[in-house]
């Protein structure tokens, strides 16, 4: 399929995302001074901003990509709840599969910034597993949405802030399997191996590290020995794992290789993982070669690393960084 072609097919897609939303809030000021009381510096607050984050981030991102995501989560029936469901309306994003609860908070992370400097980071957050009742809610919406829509890829996007649940993603995975849907991951540490035959795995180094409890040295062979193991367990068909600074590690089952980033102004890594899932996602629902995915998901979040905070790709420059790169 031609670069072109791919771009413009991204349009067509439907994406079904579930998984853990929240709220960034940006706190931003001024430092002229130290605390008198403390040994800290005294911010004087001249902004602040409330933006989409976590799976709600990633939905962001496929909208920028030109594709139509489907967002399914549970946030609290609170005020900072209220305000994530203005903000996804400003965004032009529905609230179909968003269910709110009297039962946890809704996430936020707060932080606070001055000088472009992040001083300090504050979250709210209930991160315990959905209770039955929450989850029984969550099923049902999620049968509506299967039956209701035209869905071209499942995500699961997991920050164990307990939407995932084994349960949750036991029936997720189950029904993508019986409308015949790719399913593509972005695990945590809790639930690493509920993943059961999952299309495309995206890991980062640290989670498969963390999971395999071992160090895995970011060189090809370590990192397909870790692959082999994770394929052994998962059952999974590809695996993409992201490796910071050096790239990503990109395997098939019979080749493997690691694609070096393209050199950059790296500003902030925040959301560099939403964007290389959200590329990925698209790639594998139109039948992409993966390793063309994994370069192309590999430019996009290192663009946004070129921004202050949680950003969003931008669907033209990664055309034109395509362009340049000859990546076909």
């Amino acid at each position: 399929m031609k670069r072109t072609d791919i771009f413009k097919k991204f349009n067509d897609l439907r994406v079904l995302v579930i998984g853990d939303v929240m709220i960034d809030r940006y706190l931003t000021g001024k430092v002229e001074r130290i605390s008198p009381e403390a040994p800290v510096p005294i911010v004087n607050l001249l902004d602040a901003e409330n933006r989409l984050g976590g799976a709600a981030n990633v939905a962001l991102n496929l909208k920028a990509l030109g594709a139509t995501p489907i967002l399914c989560s549970v946030i609290g029936k609170d005020e900072e709840g209220a305000i994530f469901l203005r903000i996804l309306q400003e965004n032009e994003l529905v609230a179909d599969g968003i269910f709110q609860s009297e039962e946890r908070r809704t996430t936020v992370k707060s932080r606070v910034i001055a000088g472009n400097q992040h001083l300090l980071r504050m979250d709210s957050e209930d991160s315990h597993d959905l209770s039955a009742k929450e989850a029984a809610k969550l099923w049902d919406g999620l049968q509506d949405l299967f039956k209701s829509q035209k869905i071209d890829v499942l995500l699961l996007q997991d920050y164990n802030k307990g939407v995932l649940t084994k349960s949750v993603i036991h029936i997720a995975m189950v029904m993508a399997t019986q409308h015949n849907i790719p399913t593509i991951v972005d695990p945590k540490f809790s639930n690493f191996w509920s993943y059961q035959n999952v299309t495309l795995f995206k890991p980062n180094l640290k989670e498969v590290e963390a999971a395999l409890q071992r160090k895995v040295m970011p060189d090809l062979e370590n990192l397909k020995q870790a692959s082999l193991e994770m394929r052994q367990k998962l059952k999974n068909k590809y695996s993409l794992i992201t490796l910071s600074e050096k790239g990503v590690f990109v395997d098939d089952g019979e080749e493997a290789v690691i694609i070096p980033t393209h050199p950059r102004s790296i500003a902030d890594v925040c959301g560099a993982g939403d964007t290389v899932v959200s590329v990925a996602a698209l790639g594998l629902a139109l039948g992409i070669d993966i390793q063309l995915i994994a370069k192309m998901a590999n430019l996009a979040g290192g663009q946004v690393c070129e921004k202050i905070g949680v950003v969003t790709v931008d669907k033209v420059v990664l055309e034109m960084e395509m362009v340049v790169l000859k990546l076909e």
